[in-house]
């Protein structure tokens, strides 16, 4: 997806707005009869210079805080039809709030359907691949963007489990074969691998602050420490923007509990609670942090600081005095850049979210029988005998 700036003929300091995917162009611009025509006559240049057409009728007008009154004039005047929010744009729901649990009938419709064209001569071990390849993957598009509502992840998981236990017999009285939170766990570990939904939800969108705190060349990245953080400040436990960007930020903690940073220019470290050196500051020297004037003060304004004590309020403590004299030799001896700093993994350098996931989900210890039993499965000399001890 991209972001463009169009100027407008005949204005100044006006741009449009504009994202582009594929074939479709969303155009962002007041509601205002004068700029519309503008618009227009950019479209109809672009239709003699190049000899295509853009058909008006396919297009649609969406209202921000505009009137019906004042909608019906201009969507005559553009000569499109009209719109209202939520819409579905690239197979999600588009709109100016959170999406509501409706919104999300089309994807719950999809699961449904899929279940209902399930063969009642499927075998168990069928109908877990089914659970596994079509319904569990049913919701990723969607995961990949927003954070799924734990409503719409209830109903998806009773047909994942109404697929599992009892095929496409969604009424039927028979009872599961084990609890579903064992299922989610690893055949490893003694379950049946199945995904979690509301973990691999989580896994999904951690890629969204990995592309934030490593600045990635995304339009949307550069926009959002534009707006919301300039002047050094950076996300913490209060939440600011967007319902999107909220969402995202819920998983902050759980993004750096798994993050190591690199750190070049500092501009994206908390100084005292992020692990760029090792550890976090603020545990291992908790007297000096209690002293600190700004404790979400970012890496960046520390090391560019001259006077380290100014940082501090003043008389300090004897530990704290202590521990500023240890830190200060720390501080000096580090070279800053101008290069953006590097959010490094437990596993490695790039972000994965199976990797993300297989963290989320944690491990547990499993008693040798259940791996033994575990691996007779994957042995066809073994396979009657294990089904026999599952019945």
């Amino acid at each position: 997806m991209g972001l463009l700036n169009l100027p407008i003929p005949m204005q100044t300091n006006t741009d449009f707005p504009i994202i582009q995917y594929a074939d479709d162009t969303l155009i962002v611009l007041e509601g205002d009869t004068r700029q519309l025509m503008f618009l227009k006559s950019v479209i109809n240049t672009f239709s003699e210079a190049t000899g295509l057409k853009v058909n008006l009728k396919k297009s649609m007008m969406l209202p921000i805080n505009v009137s019906d009154q004042k909608l019906d004039f201009l969507a005559n005047t553009f000569g499109c039809s009209k719109g209202t929010f939520p819409f579905t744009y690239l197979g999600l729901p588009l709109g100016l709030t959170k999406p509501l649990i409706h919104d999300y009938m089309p994807l719950l419709n999809k699961c449904e359907a899929r279940l209902g064209s399930i063969s009642t001569f499927l075998t168990q071990a069928g109908r877990l691949e089914v659970t596994n390849a079509v319904l569990s993957a049913l919701p990723t598009f969607y995961m990949c963007t927003l954070e799924i509502p734990k409503t719409v992840i209830k109903r998806i998981d009773t047909l994942r489990r109404n697929c599992l236990w009892r095929g496409n017999e969604a009424n039927a009285r028979k009872p599961p074969k084990a609890a579903w939170k064992l299922t989610c766990k690893s055949k490893a570990e003694g379950g049946l691998g199945i995904i979690n939904i509301e973990e691999q939800n989580k896994a999904l969108l951690l890629k969204n602050l990995d592309k934030f705190f490593n600045k990635s060349d995304v339009p949307w990245v550069q926009m959002i420490w534009e707006k919301y953080y300039k002047n050094g400040k950076l996300p913490n436990h209060t939440r600011k923007g967007s319902f999107w960007w909220r969402d995202n930020l819920k998983l902050l903690q759980q993004f750096k509990e798994i993050t190591a940073p690199n750190l070049k220019n500092g501009e994206t470290i908390l100084f005292w609670k992020d692990k760029w050196n090792g550890q976090e500051l603020n545990l291992a020297m908790p007297e000096l942090f209690s002293y600190a004037k700004d404790q979400q003060i970012s890496a960046k304004k520390v090391i560019s600081s001259t006077d380290y004590t100014q940082l501090f309020h003043l008389p300090l403590s004897a530990q704290a005095f202590n521990q500023l004299q240890q830190l200060t030799p720390m501080l000096q001896d580090r070279t800053q850049t101008q290069d953006h700093d590097i959010w490094k993994y437990s596993w490695g350098d790039q972000f994965r979210s199976a990797k993300a996931y297989k963290v989320m989900m944690g491990h547990q210890q499993v008693h040798e029988a259940y791996k033994w039993l575990w691996k007779s499965q994957c042995q066809p000399k073994h396979k009657v005998f294990f089904l026999a001890t599952m019945q």
